[in-house]
């Protein structure tokens, strides 16, 4: 099968999960959450079959492949939580936007392959991949997080506040994804020191730089929550203050080399 028609497939299976699983909050008639969970699995499949397709089975982190991989990656993390807590509700963002990103990829963006790298290098992008992935759904998270606390605020109490576990269990996987985030976020900064030469060279300071910064925020967030108990709105303006420093550091200057400059490596 074409690479173009797998990539609309696995689109629209994403894209079918996600409407099953908003049906709740549409106030329609609900399918089982069961099914939508097994649609999107299908689509993960099928998104890691595009992706070994046009890249090779390696890891390629050109802009908009590693775009797709990261998509792929919260996707797949999406249905893991869900066999952890019943939060099906991440799937109505993180499904559609995997679909995105997978068809940005194979429609728009030039023919590109995995650079060779060493095992060790190799190493350190897994954590940070694993390490963003994790983040980006703690992230997520903070938004229905978000918009729950509003829900319960103003006395709306439907779609995402009914369809939502309790505020408090919300807010407790949030911050074991962020425990979780910060540790491999951890080791992705330790392998850039042992096996990444001149971490700090003119190509990668910035990264660098904001990767550690996104660190230090993370690295408070959950100081605060363990010794003052922090929650809420510091709570989720803080994670969400990390994430966007690790999106500017992970793919910022890739996107203005890549796709402003149409410099491909």
């Amino acid at each position: 099968m074409p690479i173009h028609v797998l990539a609309f497939v696995a689109a629209a299976l994403y894209l079918a999960a996600a409407l099953v699983l908003a049906l709740p909050l549409l106030h329609r008639h609900p399918l089982p959450r069961a099914a939508g969970l097994f649609v999107a699995a299908v689509a993960v499949c099928t998104h890691a079959g595009v992706l070994v397709a046009k890249h090779g089975g390696g890891v390629d982190l050109h802009f908009f492949a590693a775009l797709s991989l990261v998509g792929g990656c919260i996707a797949a993390l999406c249905l893991l939580v869900n066999l952890v807590r019943p939060i099906a509700t991440l799937g109505v963002i993180a499904f559609p936007l995997a679909a995105v990103l997978l068809l940005l990829d194979v429609l728009i963006a030039p023919a590109t392959q995995p650079l060779p790298i060493e095992w060790q290098i190799k190493l350190h992008v897994v954590f940070a991949l694993l390490g963003y992935s994790v983040l980006s759904v703690a992230a997520v998270l903070a938004i229905l997080l978000a918009l729950q606390e509003h829900a319960l605020r103003t006395r709306r109490l439907g779609g995402i506040a009914e369809a939502l576990p309790p505020l408090t269990l919300t807010e407790a996987l949030m911050f074991q994804l962020i425990g979780a985030g910060f540790v491999l976020l951890t080791l992705t900064l330790l392998s850039g020191i042992l096996f990444v030469e001149n971490l700090f060279a003119q190509h990668l300071a910035h990264k660098t730089v904001l990767s550690i910064a996104a660190w230090l925020v993370f690295g408070t967030l959950l100081h605060g929550r363990w010794r003052y108990g922090w929650r809420g709105r510091r709570a989720v303006r803080l994670t969400l203050l990390g994430m966007l420093l690790l999106l500017l550091a992970y793919f910022g200057s890739r996107f203005v080399l890549e796709v402003i400059l149409k410099r491909v490596p």
